[in-house]
């Protein structure tokens, strides 16, 4: 049912008015209930609430390799449910056009303007060029609002029935109950080691709660590909189920499925260390894959590019200073508190919709304008793109004017997701820019009556050898066609940026606070094109991942499947004060699968976070005894965990 009235306040009150009966049916909120055979049945005709069943790797040869392990460690683990909290909530307007039959909508989604209007046109039932797109700034996006919701729709629709534009604006416990949530995946998994410490096999079973409706299997499938993160695992096996829950829908969230992964590798890497006896360092350092391997791939078929993963750890824990540690936990024993410390590796393995497109244009007013396909977010899209344009067309910053998320304007675009932004839109501007250089060299050799092998492109001029020259601009006007291009790309190459991160804190035994004091990130982009957008990005997608690990959790009741965490009140979110400084470093190994070697660098601080902040908890309660803290780790959890230590 839906309500449109003048103001919020009558349709809140004529919302009211709406009677509707209810059948109440027995909930399932958590994935492996929801598999048992007595489990109450969301949809008739999906057997055991299972949507998805799959593995991947060998599973003979992990048996083989656990047979013959001198070594087992075991974790079963939730990485639990978290909503993405963008910045502002949910909003639309919708338009319609009666004469020419025409609707407009106005919002914001992270896949873009040109899916949007694809998804809009098939939902209503009209020509895609009855449908246009507009998106204006997006206040943050993760993922979350990455897919087409009801309002996009209904908003448009709800126009043409009325003959108003109409706004729907959700409030944010709207947004609690309906945005598209995140996680939520439980892992069983067993690391297999020799006796000098060489992993030999990794195995296991990843259950992914989907919530009510199949949004995305992308959590659960990228997670799967990246299990044995950059080490060498000849053997590893998982299966994976995808499972239907009273829950709201899961979608992708920053680097979705990968910081799940990260989470238990990294965790089994240390338990594996503490019950064998190893050096959590030295273990680490015996098996990465070392970069004349590369490219390298690994136990499930993915095939890393490029990279020097023992170079990005050295530097990670250099810049930390590991080695000085002691010292400090010398002086936190003194005031009564627990310090502890721990280094995690990531990779992740990016792709999404392989097609992009690049315009160009020398504009009459004195600029070249650039349209692309994506949807900024809050990576700097208005920076970083010109700045491609500035750089290979040798001319100044503020001659570049960008221009996006309008169907109008855009005719082929995948948004952004999956870091697939500056990795393929950089491409396609490269292209744009060869073929803008080839179409001014034949013009320019017309008006300078001179061969065009003879022409060069320098400083956003075309000149001949004797000196005499023309700018983009006077080319373009001496052309009846003016002058411009494209590149249309489609590349399904995926990106694979990796990296190392320390986190050291101190623990109050007698509260269970944590307090995180130095936080050192190592982060490969193969490509820096805008190093302080880079900084920035890390030092949010840091806060993002121990947001989850100490303190953001979604909860249902179990009885009822209502929601728990209906507001701030009770979910709480990363501030100022919690988040520590984040020293960012960033490498370059150019990427071999990137023609300008780009990787992504988006996502990085959120991949390792989760399993280095545990890390290091569980490393500063050590010396009683804990060896396992499940997320969040928040104060109530690690006093309790301290208790039961000290109880035996």
């Amino acid at each position: 049912a839906l309500v449109v009235a003048e103001t919020t306040a009558l349709a809140a009150e004529a919302a009211e008015r709406v009677e509707v009966e209810y059948e109440p049916l027995p909930p399932v909120v958590h994935a492996r209930d929801a598999m048992a055979p007595d489990a109450p049945l969301l949809w008739s005709d999906c057997a055991n609430n299972l949507a998805l069943t799959c593995e991947v790797g060998d599973k003979d040869a992990a048996d083989t390799a656990f047979a013959t392990a001198a070594h087992i460690v075991r974790l079963d683990s939730w990485i639990h449910r978290v909503t993405g909290s963008p910045m502002e909530p949910r909003a639309v307007v919708g338009e319609y056009d009666a004469a020419r039959d025409h609707y407009t909508l106005r919002a914001g989604s992270g896949r873009g303007v040109v899916q949007t209007r694809e998804r809009l046109a098939l939902t209503l039932g009209v020509p895609v060029e009855n449908c246009r797109a507009v998106f204006g700034d997006m206040g943050g996006n993760f993922g979350t609002r990455n897919a087409f919701t009801p309002e996009f729709a209904l908003m448009p629709w709800a126009a043409r029935r009325v003959g108003r534009p109409v706004k729907w604006t959700a409030t944010r416990q709207e947004c609690f109950l309906t945005d598209y949530q995140a996680r939520d995946l439980t892992s069983d998994a067993e690391l297999a080691l020799d006796a000098e410490g060489n992993f030999l096999g990794l195995r296991g079973i990843n259950t992914l709660n989907l919530g009510a409706y199949t949004v995305y299997f992308w959590p659960l499938r990228k997670g799967l590909s990246m299990m044995q993160s950059i080490y060498r695992i000849p053997a590893v096996h998982f299966q994976g189920h995808a499972v239907l829950t009273n829950t709201a829908p899961i979608a992708v969230y920053r680097s979705a499925g990968r910081p799940e992964a990260i989470f238990m590798i990294e965790r089994l890497i240390d338990l594996a260390a503490e019950q064998c006896g190893f050096d959590r360092v030295e273990l680490r350092r015996r098996n990465l894959v070392k970069s004349d391997a590369m490219p390298f791939t690994n136990g499930v078929g993915v095939t890393y590019d490029s990279g020097d993963y023992p170079a990005c750890m050295a530097e990670a824990l250099a810049a930390s200073d590991w080695d000085g540690y002691a010292k400090r936990k010398e002086e936190s024993s003194a005031r009564g508190r627990c310090r502890g410390i721990a280094v995690a590796n990531y990779i992740e393995v990016t792709s999404g919709i392989p097609r992009e497109r690049a315009e160009l244009t020398v504009c009459p007013d004195g600029t070249v304008e650039l349209i692309a396909g994506t949807m900024s977010s809050g990576q700097g899209h208005e920076t970083s793109f010109p700045q491609l344009v500035c750089d290979w067309l040798q001319i100044p910053f503020e001659r570049v004017r960008y221009t996006a998320n309008d169907t109008d304007r855009v005719s082929v675009g995948g948004g952004s997701h999956s870091g697939r932004s500056m990795r393929l839109v950089s491409i396609a501007v490269g292209d744009a820019v060869d073929a803008l250089l080839a179409k001014g060299k034949t013009i320019a050799a017309q008006i300078l009556q001179a061969p065009e092998a003879e022409i060069t492109f320098a400083e956003g001029a075309f000149s001949t050898a004797s000196g005499a020259s023309v700018d983009l601009w006077e080319t373009a006007a001496a052309s009846p066609d003016g002058l411009a291009s494209f590149g249309d790309i489609t590349n399904r190459a995926g990106g694979y940026p990796y990296g190392a991160h320390v986190c050291e804190l101190e623990v109050d035994p007698e509260t269970g606070d944590t307090d995180i004091l130095r936080w050192t990130a190592v982060d490969d982009v193969g490509l820096a094109v805008n190093p302080l957008i880079l900084h920035g990005q890390a030092h949010g997608a840091v806060a993002q991942g121990l947001g989850q690990a100490l303190m953001e959790s979604i909860h249902y009741d179990p009885e009822t499947a209502q929601l728990l965490t209906g507001s701030f009140m009770d979910y709480a979110m990363p501030r100022a004060i919690t988040t520590p400084p984040v020293d960012t470093i960033i490498t370059e190994v150019p990427a071999s699968s990137h023609p300008h070697g780009v990787r992504p660098g988006g996502e990085g601080g959120t991949t390792p976070a989760l399993g280095v902040v545990i890390n290091a908890i569980v490393d500063a309660l050590s010396d009683y005894g804990v060896t396992h803290i499940e997320m969040p780790a928040t104060p109530q959890r690690i006093w309790q965990a301290i208790q039961s230590a000290k109880q035996g």
